[in-house]
């Protein structure tokens, strides 16, 4: 059995984040600025409370009957509990013996690309090692992105409203950006293993650098972008960030009430159709929350019994940066355009022209991944490099019917001669209409 590392992290994170924003909070109330001391302890109480619930969730505890850890998850002290749990598990393996085993079956991929299947046993502490993975790798997301990014994008604008960066909110800003780009690496490997369930998965240490140099870029351009925008045009904002929010967050709804499938009943044999239409919407807030930041590399369906897109679709992940690359250098252009001298000290120039080559790095590494780290690229049907150039051609293919298409109804209007200006114009054929 492994060690149980990503579960230290994620409680080490998750701890260290709420001890920084309690700290700055209570600085914010010393010098008086009561908004954004409660906007900080907002950013970091509101994910604490979602955290305490997915993980008393994930493990049943109201229908185990388990007072004092329920007690403990009040107290926002589960994660930890939770934590010494795992260790326990970990540290008594191998002590006591095994009353009941269950044998899991797995394809194991080799270096040809052939797959062999191989039978494991697992046992009851090794599947209850394997709750707690799944329960603090979506408390790890859920940190993250309702949490982190808000808190960073806040504390960001703070630091630019008010020309300084002070220790306490700088530390927490650093903490706040790994815990984001834990979440969004945490993010991609949930998808690599629920895509490719059957297999078993190895990350290697270069697809783990690969993924955090990736996610670095991204969200701290993200960030960045829309933090300088925010502070030229603070009502425009507003607009750009629900347009964000409702657009990811309806676009799984759309799909699937366009494949007519039935309503999924099949998330909790408990949950009513109200309780279900409510975690539903939970979840896709939460996808539109990453899709906001960085893109989700965990897609929504919700007309499958998993609720999730197990398909590659590699035009959509590059419809998404080309239009997210778009809409960065659109915000950072209005930046440059409407600053004001409060940007005086530096080269607006220069800082446009990093924030978009970061973006463009975040992409470098996006497909160095994809092509060379992931653990299951002997599998892909096609290479991420030609399904973007395929998107390309589809798109360039599209605006050249368009443009042939109107070239050839305005030549279909012209009069061929004199004649015609008596007659009219011929009529359009339907091949040309």
């Amino acid at each position: 059995m492994k060690p149980p590392g990503g579960i230290f992290v994620s409680v080490f994170l998750f701890a260290a984040e709420m001890i920084a924003a309690l700290y700055l909070s209570s600085t914010y109330r010393s010098a008086g600025d009561r908004i954004w001391q409660a906007l900080t302890l907002v950013f970091a109480l509101l994910p604490s409370i979602l955290v305490q619930f997915t993980l008393t969730f994930v493990h049943r505890d109201v229908s185990r009957d388990r007072p004092l850890v329920l007690f403990f998850h009040l107290l926002q002290l589960g994660p930890f509990v939770r934590c010494l749990e795992a260790f326990c598990i970990y540290l008594n393996v191998g002590k006591v013996e095994e009353s009941y085993v269950s044998i899991t079956k797995k394809k194991q991929m080799k270096k040809n690309g052939s797959s062999e299947e191989i039978e494991k046993e697992v046992g009851q502490a090794e599947g209850k090692m394997f709750t707690h993975r799944a329960a603090f790798n979506r408390t790890s997301v859920i940190q993250a992105f309702i949490g982190s990014a808000p808190q960073l994008t806040l504390q960001l604008y703070v630091s630019v409203k008010q020309q300084i960066i002070t220790p306490g909110r700088g530390v927490l800003m650093v903490i706040s950006l790994l815990t984001i780009v834990y979440g969004a690496l945490r993010c991609n490997i949930l998808a690599i293993k629920i895509k490719y369930d059957e297999y078993e998965v190895h990350v290697k240490p270069a697809a783990y650098i690969c993924i955090f140099l990736w996610r670095s870029f991204e969200i701290a351009t993200r960030v960045v972008v829309l933090v300088l925008f925010s502070s030229v045009l603070q009502i425009w904002i507003l607009p750009v960030v629900l347009l964000n929010l409702f657009t990811f967050f309806f676009y799984p709804w759309i799909l699937f009430w366009s494949s007519k499938s039935p309503f999924p009943e099949n998330i909790e044999k408990t949950f009513t159709r109200v309780g279900t239409t409510i975690v539903l919407c939970c979840l896709t807030c939460l996808y539109a929350g990453i899709n906001m930041f960085c893109w989700s590399a965990v897609q929504l369906k919700l007309n499958d019994s998993d609720l999730i897109n197990k398909s590659q679709n590699w035009h959509r992940q590059a419809v998404y940066y080309m239009l997210r690359f778009i809409e960065n250098t659109v915000l950072i252009l209005l930046w440059y355009i409407y600053k004001t001298d409060v940007y005086s000290y530096i080269c607006a120039p220069l800082l446009v022209t990093q924030l978009l080559i970061g973006y463009c790095i975040a992409i470098f590494f996006m497909l160095v991944f994809y092509q060379f780290c992931h653990p299951c690229k002997k599998l892909f049907t096609s290479s991420i490099s030609k399904g973007l150039l395929a998107c390309i051609h589809y798109t360039c293919f599209k605006c050249g019917c368009c443009k042939s298409s109107e070239s050839t109804e305005k030549t279909g209007l012209e009069p061929k001669n004199a004649n015609d200006h008596e007659q009219g114009p011929e009529p359009i054929s339907e091949s040309q209409g």
